[in-house]
């Protein structure tokens, strides 16, 4: 899994907001450090896990390292992807204590953000793995932030549904409701309509009920998510879709859950509290000779 990870940091997108959050921090200028730090003195410090998680986002602390000082020498110890007990050291920084100073928050910010979706997701997937079922993101991400916690998903043995609403096509029920001269009960017109507008994409609907599934399957779309059924209606659902349509499942599914929803036979699960309720985890930056 590690070696097929992507570093966030080749999304432009990543670089813009890793600028945007310096600026943001540093303003125009670290007052504290400049008052009282020879600008001249080296230092080496250390970004220490100070409980056991799952490392996602030290490419995009050494990417802020060396935004702040290119002449940084920093060192991913545990890359991305992988775990780290309490008390490991997941990056060294050698070069001017300043710099480090500088950086040190924004950088911490990001990697805690990031290893807190990367554990959590771990556990999702550790819970499912019996039944090799998918565990998704969603769009609930924080604003200006999605391409970190979507890879920080991705470090934590996930996978990413659509990036944005360009991506793919998803049949809620609020476009049904609002399907101008289209039959909202008639799915299969709707994943039809959507498909001659954007023939280059996947095609997924939403449904909350058999029926709907059944609707929804005469169009063939990739994919039909079911949203907030019991597990007996997802077995049904599951059975129908078979060789047709791939199936997620979707709706407040906890942790505790998670294995008796991948027992029904989907193919995936979604979760937005990957990204919108992951707890952060605790890391700093320690000083190992100054």
């Amino acid at each position: 899994m590690v070696s097929e990870l992507k570093d966030v940091m080749l999304d432009p997108r990543a670089v813009t907001a890793v600028a945007a959050a310096l600026a943001e921090d540093v303003g125009p200028g670290d007052a504290t450090t400049l008052a009282l730090v020879d600008p001249s003195a080296a230092a080496t410090g250390e970004i220490l896990a100070r409980e056991a998680c799952r490392v996602a986002g030290a490419c995009v602390a050494k990417s802020v390292l060396e935004c702040v000082d290119p002449a940084l020498q920093v060192a991913v110890v545990v890359p991305d992807g992988r775990d780290v007990e309490a008390g490991g050291t997941i990056l060294t920084i050698r070069g001017k204590a300043a710099s480090i100073l500088t950086a040190e928050r924004t950088a911490l910010n990001f990697m805690q953000r990031m290893c807190g979706i990367a554990t959590l997701t771990g556990r999702f997937v550790d819970a499912v793995k019996e039944y090799g079922t998918l565990i998704l993101d969603t769009r609930k991400t924080t604003p200006g932030l999605r391409a970190f916690e979507k890879y920080a998903v991705r470090c934590g043995g996930g996978a990413n549904h659509r990036f944005g609403l360009y991506d793919r096509v998803l049949i809620k029920d609020n476009h049904r409701r609002l399907w101008l001269g289209g039959d909202p009960d008639r799915l299969d017109l709707a994943v039809a309509a959507a498909r001659k507008a954007f023939p280059a994409l996947a095609v997924e609907v939403e449904v909350e009920s058999v029926a709907e599934c059944v609707s929804a399957l005469r169009g063939r779309p990739e994919w039909i998510m079911l949203d907030n059924m019991d597990c007996g209606m997802m077995r049904e659902c599951v059975a129908l879709c078979k060789g047709v349509s791939k199936t997620e499942a979707s709706g407040g599914i906890t942790l505790a859950r998670a294995r008796e929803v991948a027992a029904t036979g989907v193919d995936a699960i979604s979760l937005g509290c990957l990204t919108h309720s992951a707890p952060s985890v605790d890391l700093s930056l320690e000083w190992s000779a100054v």
